[in-house]
């Protein structure tokens, strides 16, 4: 069998039910995407799991599980604030600041793994094993991680999934894109259909409802449609993938504060994604202005990606010019630098083990 088919199984259990819906059924056709209380029967033709009714998340202390965090966090008041990290130290960076929620950027991830643009050149191997390192930094702290198309079919949506959880990530956005897809804020872009966008869903969320032991992985619906089919459909498409069972709604490159409240108002109850990155498609808001405009989470692709060229770049022309890295250090030693890296973290777990390695550094 290849590998990811073992995951679409049929389920005797009323929990979590995968439903089929036609992409090209018109909106009143497939129902609002709506909040349905516990017992109640959802419309049909729309995916429902009581499990993970946001309903479910609203009270109680937040979870050490970073997929049942973030369904909170979604569930509770606030916007969820994502940097975006493409390494080990821009991650405890983020974490020093004091973000409690991260973004892998597939841009980030393929410029710092490969040195390349984001053109479809990272693969999936590439993607987990970033978010394991970074997923591993601090475990409670959800991570959500670009999973591009999903890597192939629906066989490797579902092993995407499946890895990804494996990893420690509390969430994946997934697109739809054509399979040599590239950057959602350069031009020239190509969408599947609604058709084959849907199914991507669709078999994220089986892959999630099957995994052994559960699994509150929250799955984000990406539509790059807006700047190639226009703004109606790329929300149809994710009035679409929410009723697939799309936890969250994500289109890139939303143009204006009016287009974006049109898009929360047109896709409620879901919660809604806004992706900024400066000099982007979509204009720098802030995160009160997104959360003012109804976005519940926002990301900031590059940012650790743009400042890490700014400052490598000035520390590379000033160490060629001058001969010496004494100004680009700012008074950092090494001890220093691996403070930010969790030096003493390791020291204090030694010393606990009844170790004496690190008794003096």
């Amino acid at each position: 069998m290849a590998p990811g088919l073992g995951f679409f199984k049929s389920s005797d259990s009323s929990e979590a039910p995968v439903v089929q819906i036609s992409p090209d059924a018109e909106p009143e056709d497939i129902g609002a995407s709506k909040s349905i209380p516990p017992q109640v029967t959802p419309k049909s033709g729309v995916y429902y799991n009581p499990r993970l009714d946001p309903n479910n998340f609203l009270e109680g202390e937040l979870s050490l599980d970073a997929a049942t965090r973030l369904r909170q966090m979604l569930a509770r008041p606030g916007i969820v604030i994502a940097p975006g990290i493409c390494d080990g130290i821009s991650a405890r960076c983020a974490l020093e600041a004091g973000f409690d929620c991260l973004y892998q950027s597939g841009a980030a991830t393929t410029a710092s793994r490969l040195g390349m643009p984001d053109l479809a050149i990272a693969t999936l191997n590439d993607f987990v094993q970033s978010a394991q390192m970074v997923c591993g930094l601090s475990p409670t702290t959800p991570v959500i991680a670009d999973a591009d198309t999903g890597f192939g079919g629906t066989a490797m949506v579902a092993r995407t999934v499946y890895q990804y959880i494996r990893a420690g990530v509390a969430a994946m956005h997934i697109e739809d894109q054509v399979q040599t897809k590239r950057c959602g804020h350069l031009t020239g872009k190509q969408v599947v259909s609604r058709e084959e966008f849907v199914t991507r869903i669709r078999a994220a969320v089986i892959a999630r409802d099957s995994f052994p032991g559960g699994s509150n992985f929250v799955i984000i619906g990406r539509t790059d449609s807006a700047q190639v089919l226009g703004m109606e459909e790329a929300v149809f498409r994710l009035k679409l993938a929410a009723d697939a069972g799309a936890d969250v709604c994500f289109i890139e490159g939303v143009k204006t504060a009016q287009l974006l409240t049109s898009t929360v108002e047109a896709l409620k109850p879901k919660p809604v994604l806004v992706n900024v990155i400066s000099g982007g498609l979509t204009p720098s808001f802030t995160t009160k202005e997104a959360e003012a405009l109804g976005a519940k989470m926002i990301i900031f692709s590059l940012v650790s990606c743009v400042a890490a060229v700014h400052g490598i770049r000035a520390a590379m022309k000033s160490l060629k010019k001058t001969g010496t890295d004494f100004s680009s250090a700012k008074g950092m030693d090494p001890k220093a630098f691996f403070e930010v890296m969790g030096l003493q973290e390791v020291v204090d777990l030694d010393a606990r083990a009844g170790g004496s390695a690190f008794d003096v550094i």
